[in-house]
C-alpha cells in the first residue's frame, strides 16, 4: 500500500508490516498508510485474522520524538488502536526486537501478542520526562494487574519476552522465524471462534486492586523521583484507570501527557535524549574502525579493577596487570566478591558470575600485553608515573593498539609525545566505580588517529557507556567545570554558610547529594593530594585532613558519622573550625541565602562550560550537559547545565556574575565572552533539538 505500510496474504491471514528503518517508528508517512491497511483488512470478508509485523530488526521502537510539541498531523496512533478495536476478527501483534512506548501501545490494540524469544517490551516514555499518550496507562494495568503495571511505567525499563508472557502481557513466545508462528497463532485463534475482547474491556484484574497498597507503592515511587513529574504523573494515570471509566481515564492520560510535554522538564529529558545520540556521533563515517578483541588494564585497584570489570561485563577478554603478585590477587579478589555481591542481589546468576569471571587472566608482566588490541592505564596520577608505564608499552604494545590513560587531569598530549606512536595515544576517562558509573570521557590528543577515536567510540556503546568526546586541558570538561563549581565552597563557609545548608541547597535544587556529602564520601584525601601536586590551598578541607578526618572512610569529614554509619550528622568541632578560620582571616559571619549558594556555585560551573565551548574542548553545549548528568549527578529534570542556563537566561546569568566578579575580584566569576553574546542577542540555541 506504500513504501512503510504493505500488506501480503497467507491464505486467510493477512500480514501487515510495517517498514520504517531503522526502528520502525510510527512517524506520519507510517501511520496514515497503517490505518488504510487496517481498515481495508477489517472489511474484507476474505480475511480471517490479521497479524502485525514490522520488517527489519524490530517491531515498533516508539513514536518519532521529532514530532513532540508540534502539531498532532491524523491519524495518531490513538485512532489507530481505536479502529484496531473495532476489528472483530482476531488481530495478532507479532514482535521481535524491542516494542517500546508508542510501539507497545500499538500492540496492546491487538487482542493477541506474540514475541520473538529475544524481543522486549517496554514503556520509557518516563525517561523522556512524559507518560504514554496512546492508551498505555489504561491498557497494560488490564492485562498485569495495577501495581505491576505502575512499576513497569514509572521505571521505564523493558522486560523480556519470557518475563512478559509470565505476567500475561505476551500469549505466546517463539524460537525462530517469528512471522510464520504469528500466522499459524492468528488462523488456531481464527479457528476456534470469538468474541475477541479487547484489552479495553478486559476489567478483572482492575477489580482486584488494593488501592490501600497501591498508593504505597505509589508514594514510594514518588518519593525516589527526586522532583520529576513524569514519574508521579505515570502513577496518577495509571490510579485512574482503576478509579475511572476506560474514556474517562484514557482521556485524563491524554491530558497530563499534553501538559508534561509542554513541561521544561520534559524538554530537558528529550534534550538530553538527543544529546546523548549527538554525542556519539563523529566526522568522517567511512573511518575503517580497528579491531578490539582483547582488552588490557593496568593497575587492579578501585578504579582499574572497575574498569576491567566493565569490559569483562561487555564480553571483552581483559589482561589484568599490576606490579606484585600480592596486588594483582588483591585485585582479582575483589572483583570476585563484587561479582558475588551482585549474585546475592539478584542481579547476576551463578553462572553469569563464573562467565564473566572466566573473562579475565592476571599478570605481573608487559609482555603478557603484546596481544592486546586496547591498553589502558590506571595507575597512579603522576606525570612521570604515567609516561613510565607508556614507555614500556611502547615497546610491548602491537602495532594499531590503542592506548589509553585513564588519567583525570593531566596532559595527554605531553603523556602521547613521551613515545613513537602519538597517533595510538588518547584518553578514556572512566568514571569510578567505573563498572558502574555510565559517563566515559573520550579524550582526543593533537595527534590521536582518527580511526583510534572512532574505534573507541563504538567500543563505548558496546559497553554500555555513555560516550563524549573531548579535547586536552587541565580536567578535561568534568573536572575542570567542578572546580568551578566548587571555588566557592569554602569562601561561602567562611562567610557563614554551614555544610549541610550548602548540601541543602543542591539537594532541593535536584541534585542526589551536595559538595561536602560528595566530598566525604569520594574522600577527602583525594581533593588533598589534589591541591598539594597543585600547590593549592583549602583552608578547612586542608586541616580536616591534616587531622585524619577523610570523610566516611574515617569516621569523620565535614560530617560525623557515628558507628559506621552512612548518613552523616553536623559535627559541631568542623562548625568551630570554620568559625575560628573565618576569625584568623578577620570574616565576619552573615545570614546566606540558597539562592547565593545556587549562584555562587552553578554560575561559575555555567560560565566555565561557556569558556569550554569557546575553547572547542566541547564540541556542542549539549555534550557538556550530557557528561554532567551522567557522571556527576546534575538533576535530570534540569536538562544540564548548560540547558538550565537556558531556562536561566543568559542576561540573568551575565549581571550576576558581573556582580560577583566586581564583589571578590575572582576570574572564576568572569563572563565567558560567549555568554555576553548571548545576554546581548537574547538568544540560546542549546535545545534546539528539544
Amino acid at each position: 500500500m506504500s513504501d512503510f505500510v504493505k500488506v501480503s496474504r497467507d491464505g486467510d491471514v493477512a500480514i501487515v508490516t510495517i517498514d520504517n528503518p531503522p526502528v520502525n517508528a510510527l512517524s506520519f508517512h507510517v501511520r496514515e498508510p497503517l490505518m488504510q491497511a487496517l481498515l481495508a483488512m477489517r472489511d474484507d470478508a476474505s480475511v480471517a485474522a490479521i497479524v502485525l509485523a514490522c520488517a527489519g530488526r524490530t517491531f515498533v521502537a516508539g513514536a518519532d520524538i521529532t514530532e513532540f510539541g508540534k502539531p498532532v498531523q491524523q491519524p495518531d496512533l490513538r485512532a489507530i488502536v481505536a479502529v484496531l478495536e473495532t476489528i472483530a476478527k482476531p488481530t495478532v501483534a507479532a514482535i521481535h526486537g524491542t516494542a517500546l512506548g508508542g510501539g507497545l501501545e500499538l500492540a496492546l490494540g491487538c487482542h493477541f501478542r506474540v514475541a520473538d524469544a529475544g524481543a522486549r517490551l517496554g514503556l520509557p516514555e518516563v525517561k523522556l520526562g512524559i507518560l504514554p499518550g496512546g492508551g498505555g496507562t489504561v491498557r497494560l494495568p488490564r492485562l498485569l494487574g495495577a501495581v505491576k503495571a505502575l512499576r513497569m511505567i514509572v521505571s521505564g525499563m523493558p522486560i523480556s519476552a519470557a518475563e512478559a508472557h509470565e505476567a500475561g502481557l505476551v500469549d505466546a513466545v517463539f524460537q525462530g522465524d517469528l512471522t510464520p508462528h504469528a500466522v499459524n497463532f492468528a488462523r488456531e485463534m481464527a479457528r476456534k471462534g470469538g468474541p475477541f475482547t479487547p484489552v479495553r474491556d478486559r476489567d478483572d484484574l482492575l477489580g482486584e486492586t488494593d488501592l490501600a497498597a497501591f498508593d504505597a507503592e505509589a508514594a514510594d515511587l514518588a518519593r525516589k523521583a527526586r522532583g520529576l513529574e513524569a514519574p508521579i504523573a505515570c502513577a496518577q494515570a495509571v490510579r485512574n484507570a482503576v478509579t475511572m471509566p476506560f474514556d474517562e481515564a484514557l482521556a485524563a492520560e491524554r491530558a497530563l501527557f499534553v501538559k508534561l510535554v509542554a513541561s521544561d522538564q520534559s524538554r530537558a529529558q528529550r534534550h538530553l535524549f538527543f544529546g546523548e545520540r549527538e554525542a556519539a556521533k563523529l566526522p568522517g563515517k567511512d573511518v575503517v574502525k580497528r579491531r578490539i578483541g582483547r582488552v588490557g588494564v593496568i593497575g587492579a585497584g578501585t578504579m582499574g579493577g572497575g574498569i576491567a570489570m566493565a569490559f569483562a561485563n561487555g564480553g571483552f577478554p581483559v589482561t589484568l596487570l599490576e606490579t606484585s603478585h600480592e596486588a594483582l590477587q588483591r585485585g582479582l579478589g575483589t572483583i570476585e566478591k563484587n561479582y558475588a555481591v551482585s549474585v546475592t542481589r539478584g542481579s547476576l546468576s551463578e553462572e553469569a558470575k563464573r562467565d564473566r569471571l572466566a573473562q579475565f587472566k592476571g599478570s605481573t608482566d608487559y609482555a603478557d600485553l603484546a596481544d592486546c588490541d586496547l591498553i589502558i592505564e590506571a595507575v597512579f596520577e603522576d606525570m612521570a608515573v604515567k609516561k613510565e608505564v607508556f614507555g614500556k608499552l611502547d615497546a610491548v604494545a602491537k602495532p594499531g593498539a590503542i592506548l589509553a590513560t585513564n588519567t583525570s587531569y593531566l596532559d595527554i598530549n605531553e603523556i602521547a609525545a613521551s613515545i613513537s606512536r602519538p597517533q595510538d595515544v588518547l584518553g578514556l576517562h572512566f568514571f569510578s566505580p567505573a563498572n558502574v558509573m555510565k559517563l566515559l570521557e573520550i579524550v582526543r590528543a593533537e595527534k590521536t588517529a582518527p580511526d583510534a577515536l572512532a574505534s573507541v567510540v563504538d567500543l563505548a556503546r558496546r559497553i554500555g557507556k555513555v560516550a563524549v568526546v573531548v579535547g586536552v586541558c587541565h580536567g578535561f570538561v568534568g573536572n575542570r567545570m567542578l572546580a568551578a563549581r566548587g571555588s566557592e565552597s569554602e569562601a561561602l563557609l567562611l562567610e557563614g554558610a554551614t555544610p549541610s545548608q550548602i548540601d541543602r541547597a543542591f539537594t532541593d535544587f535536584g541534585w542526589p547529594m551536595g559538595p561536602f556529602q560528595m566530598g566525604d564520601l569520594a574522600g577527602l584525601d583525594i581533593g588533598w593530594r589534589n591541591r598539594k601536586a597543585r600547590g593549592l590551598t583549602a583552608v578547612i578541607a586542608d586541616t580536616l585532613c591534616e587531622r585524619g578526618h577523610f570523610g566516611q572512610k574515617t569516621g569523620r569529614g565535614f560530617y560525623l558519622y557515628e558507628a559506621g554509619a552512612r548518613a552523616g550528622i553536623p559535627d559541631p568541632e568542623v562548625e568551630s573550625l570554620i568559625r575560628e578560620k573565618a576569625a584568623e582571616k578577620g570574616i565576619a559571619p552573615r545570614e546566606i541565602s540558597a539562592d547565593e549558594i545556587i549562584e555562587r556555585t552553578l554560575y561559575p560551573l555555567v560560565n566555565e562550560g561557556a569558556k569550554i565551548l569557546e575553547e572547542k574542548i566541547a564540541a556542542r553545549a549539549s555534550d557538556i550537559d550530557v557528561v554532567w548528568v551522567n557522571g556527576y549527578g546534575f538533576p535530570i529534570g534540569r536538562g544540564g547545565p548548560m540547558f538550565w542556563a537556558g531556562l536561566e537566561g543568559a542576561s540573568k546569568i551575565v549581571e550576576r556574575l558581573e556582580h560577583w566578579h566586581q564583589r571578590t575580584g575572582k576570574d572564576v566569576f568572569k563572563p565567558a565572552q560567549l555568554l555576553k553574546r548571548m545576554a546581548e542577542t537574547g538568544s540560546w540555541d542549546v535545545d534546539a533539538k528539544a
